[in-house]
């Protein structure tokens, strides 16, 4: 039976109207007459819409899309895991749920217990020595690693000389995004032959002026940096920090650490490595860990422990002060830690390991219709080019998903030609990873006129390009 997508004629909740919509009680109505006439708004743009017509809504709206508990969902780089529902129910526990943020201490001992547990774990992990849970994504947590070096910076009287963070060109677009938000130059240097770091480049780029290299290993490509304790011999002979973007810490956890290679400033994504939602504009959290000589610039408060039990610690004499509201995103911050209580060293090990073994299947499988680039050896994701088989990256990602599988990063990393970057993480079973597969290379025997036509099955057709691309909307408003 060919995939069929749900599509319905779904209005915007603004424009609905429900003969028995929603109104406040009668005892919330007279309070009204506490609020200043000066904070009270004239009137608000809210629909009158009853709790079933918005429960239908937003449910028919779910079968109209496509999610992690559907299938596949192997978006390169982004590392969409299937979250496990233990943890989801554990987080919508009321005991957990109704707490506040502004509770005393000694009130709220199992949610620091939780944060500071959590916090030891990420230590041990990554083989680094102190960590915030502050950062709310893996952006945010890059952003206050830099905005870290650059303290240090100041504090050692070198932030005037040293105005470059070097990037490779294989980097998530994350990483010069953070450096320049950061007020730094960034300094592009390319790959080698094999698809790592080309260390001539390297060398060249590294100057009295390089404040930092952000690098992730594996990188972009899949392919691990094996050259990376040269790399970070290099960098810490010029004077400069290693800082390592975690986005891919799942391929390597419990076999080497960021710690290890020598690393001094890590971000962790909680959704890619640790199982908690990602995307959709929340909820998200990146921790960042430093070494020891690192530890007084964390964002405050972190979560400490004395002999009366845990607190908030603001003891940094050199922090550079919060970097969120509060202590960080306590519901993702929940799962994780109940994703690593329950899986543990080994499992979190097996995980990695599961990982790395479905992408190199998946792609010796691909590797004989489609060009894989730089080395076969992939770690947990890897990139083909549809350039030799005359077909578009874009187009058999229509095609995938007019089938029922969700697509991959299509045309990033830039420095392969019409890129599919292919992540399925370890959750993807064999008989998912073989379908995947099937599917992909079925997309070949298309013609291009028959495949440009594509999606079909879907509620949305495919977007006339030129028109998005002359007539944007960038706001909307009711």
């Amino acid at each position: 039976m060919p995939y069929q997508q749900a599509k319905y004629d779904e209005p915007l909740i603004s424009e609905m109207l429900s003969l028995n919509s929603y109104k406040l009680p009668d005892y919330l109505s007279e309070s009204e007459t506490l609020i200043p006439d000066s904070l009270k708004r004239k009137s608000l743009k809210l629909p009158e819409v009853a709790e079933y017509d918005v429960v239908r809504h937003f449910t028919r709206l779910s079968q109209m899309n496509y999610s992690v508990d559907q299938g596949i969902y192997p978006l390169g780089s982004c590392t969409m895991k299937f979250n496990p529902k233990f943890a989801d129910k554990l987080s919508s526990f009321p005991a957990f749920t109704n707490g506040h943020p502004l509770e005393d201490e000694t009130t709220i001992q199992g949610y620091l217990k939780i944060m500071y547990e959590l916090q030891e774990y990420l230590k041990e992990i990554s083989d680094m020595d102190a960590i915030t849970l502050q950062p709310r994504a893996g952006a945010h947590g890059e952003f206050t690693g830099v905005l870290i070096i650059r303290n240090y910076l100041k504090d050692i009287g070198e932030l005037e000389k040293r105005r470059e963070i070097i990037i490779p060109d294989s980097a998530h677009g994350t990483n010069p995004a953070s450096a320049s938000m950061g007020g730094f130059d960034v300094v592009e240097i390319p790959s080698g032959k094999d698809g790592t770091v080309d260390l001539e480049a390297l060398k060249f780029a590294l100057t009295e002026k390089t404040a930092a290299l952000m690098i992730t290993n594996p990188n972009t490509l899949g392919i691990f940096e094996h050259n990376i304790v040269e790399v970070a011999k290099l960098v810490h002979e010029n004077g400069s920090l290693l800082y390592y973007d975690g986005a891919n810490l799942n391929a390597i956890m419990g076999i080497t650490s960021p710690g290890k290679m020598g690393f001094d400033i890590v971000h962790f994504n909680l959704h890619k490595t640790f199982a908690t939602p990602h995307g959709g504009g929340g909820p998200g959290a990146g921790p960042i860990a430093v070494k020891g000589f690192l530890k007084e610039f964390l964002p405050v408060p972190t979560v400490s422990k004395n002999d009366k039990g845990y607190f908030l610690d603001y003891s940094a004499k050199k922090s550079i002060g919060k970097v969120g509201s509060y202590y960080g995103s306590f519901n993702t911050i929940l799962r994780a830690w109940a994703y690593i209580k329950y899986m543990g060293g080994n499992g979190l090990k097996s995980a990695s390991e599961r990982a790395v073994l479905n992408s190199n299947y998946l792609s010796r499988k691909l590797s004989e219709k489609f060009d894989i680039p730089f080395k076969k050896l992939k770690k947990h994701e890897f990139v083909l080019s549809t350039e030799n088989t005359g077909k578009r990256a874009l187009d058999l990602a229509k095609f995938l998903i007019d089938n029922g599988v969700h697509a991959p990063t299509i045309y990033f990393p830039l420095i392969v030609h019409e890129a599919m970057m292919i992540e399925p993480t370890e959750s993807a079973s064999k008989k998912d990873l073989d379908a995947f597969a099937e599917i992909l290379v079925r997309g070949l025997d298309l013609s291009n006129e028959e495949i440009s036509k594509l999606p079909k099955n879907l509620a949305v057709g495919r977007v006339d390009e030129v028109k998005a691309a002359r007539d944007m909307k960038i706001t909307w408003s009711l």
